[in-house]
């Protein structure tokens, strides 16, 4: 699945990093979510290629986020 982060709306909050800390990280120089290396699409933190392994823990932070910022592909 495909997962993006919409880092202008993006609050910082973590939340999704607690719901789902195998695929989402806060990037340490902004403060943002962002996607962990290993799942990156072309390095680019906001977009990730994600194992369906994780469906459950990204969708739980696509519903938790409180900025809506999170977006899946299937």
């Amino acid at each position: 699945m495909k997962v993006t982060i919409d880092q202008k709306e993006c609050i910082s909050c973590a939340v999704c990093c607690a719901d789902c800390p195998e695929v989402f990280e806060e990037d340490e120089v902004g403060g943002t979510t962002q996607i962990v290396a290993a799942y990156r699409v072309d390095g680019n933190p906001a977009v990730g290629q994600i194992p369906d392994e994780f469906l459950e823990c990204v969708q739980a932070a696509a519903d938790d986020c409180p900025s809506e910022a999170i977006h899946i592909a299937r």
